[in-house]
This record gives C-alpha cells, sequence and structure tokens, in this order.
C-alpha cells in the first residue's frame, strides 16, 4: 500500500519547484535525460498508450533549428539552457497498443477514427509532460515549461513526416535563482473545487 511522502519530497515537487527562466552553466548528461524518461514513462495514461514523444535539444545546431519557431520573449532562455525538451504526441501511437495495452485489441478504434485518436494522443502526451515536469524534478532537475512557439515550425522542422504534434516545450537544467519572478498566487480548493 502506497505511503504519504514527507514534507521534503512535497516542496521539492510541488511547494517550493518553480518555472525556471535562467540556468546554471552546468550539462545535463544523457544518461540524466534516460533516468527521466525512465521514470515518467511509469506514470498512467489511457490503455497504457504512452503516446508522448521528447526530443531533447542540447547541442548548438539543435538549438538553432528551434530558434526560428520561437516566440521573442522564449528565444534568449532557450537558446542558453542545457537542454530543451519538445514535447510531442505520436497519432499512430494505437500502433504500439498490441504490445502496451495486450487486454484487447484497442488498435482498431483509433485507426478507424483519427479525430478520436487525435484527441487522446494530446490529452495523454500531455498527461506525459507532466510526468516529465515532476520526474525532472524529482531528479533534482528544474525545468521552464514553455508554450509561446510556433507549433507549424516545430513540426515542419522535427516532424516532417507528419505523424508526431508538438505540445508544449520545456527548458531543463539546475536553475539559477536570481531568474527567478515573484511567485504567483494560487486559487482557493473553494474557487477551483467542489465535493457533490
Amino acid at each position: 500500500m502506497a505511503q504519504p511522502l514527507d514534507d521534503l519530497a512535497f516542496d521539492t515537487l510541488f511547494r517550493n519547484a518553480r518555472t525556471h527562466n535562467t540556468f546554471q552553466d552546468k550539462p545535463v548528461t544523457d544518461e540524466q535525460l534516460q533516468q527521466l524518461y525512465n521514470l515518467m514513462k511509469w506514470g498512467p495514461t489511457a490503455m497504457n498508450a504512452l503516446p508522448a514523444r521528447m526530443v531533447f535539444l542540447k547541442s548548438k545546431e539543435a538549438k538553432e533549428k528551434l530558434k526560428p519557431a520561437l516566440s521573442p520573449g522564449n528565444l534568449e532562455k532557450t537558446l542558453v539552457a542545457p537542454v530543451t525538451a519538445i514535447i510531442a504526441y505520436d497519432l499512430r501511437f494505437f500502433d504500439h497498443l498490441p504490445t502496451l495495452f495486450p487486454a484487447y485489441d484497442a488498435r482498431p478504434t483509433y485507426e478507424a477514427d483519427p479525430e478520436l485518436a487525435k484527441t487522446a494522443a494530446f490529452r495523454n502526451g500531455t498527461l506525459q509532460g507532466g510526468y516529465l515536469i515532476l520526474a525532472a524534478r524529482a531528479l533534482g532537475l528544474d525545468v521552464g515549461p514553455m508554450s509561446g512557439f510556433d507549433n507549424k515550425k516545430v513540426d515542419a522542422a522535427f516532424f516532417p513526416d507528419g505523424q508526431y504534434k508538438s505540445n508544449f516545450l520545456a527548458n531543463i537544467g539546475y536553475g539559477d535563482d536570481s531568474g527567478l519572478y515573484p511567485r504567483g498566487p494560487r486559487l482557493e480548493f473553494t474557487q477551483a473545487c467542489s465535493i457533490l
């Protein structure tokens, strides 16, 4: 049976974690990115579909390829971040269902309905993007997720065959707290929730 985490874990994952805009000049290794994926992949998705696809941009050449798609406010911080992840979703995620979800053959349902497949890919890929943020924090990394970019330009540059679609970007590294904005407030339970 699962046990509650301690306050240090709550602080690391949620209460003290921040969206970072600047990062220390400290590399993130390929092994750390593999650890990140190997942790986040255990988060639940419908039918264990795992539709998220990540491209981790580390090289100057890869960042230059991304540069034309970035909004001005995200340009500099993305070019200097140790890693920028493109979190995308696979429109043909269902090709893997026979392996990932052997309970019954769900593939024909999605293959016959591209709109249903797209909705499922986007929803569950977004969930996996959230797991990526939490996994990074759990591994001692900081994250700056962003939506300020041109999806069509990213898709043309990195996913030209059209099977993957970009969802959002996330800069990853060791955050520099001097670049943090004051923490914004949060809605109270009664403002965001109801119990029926």
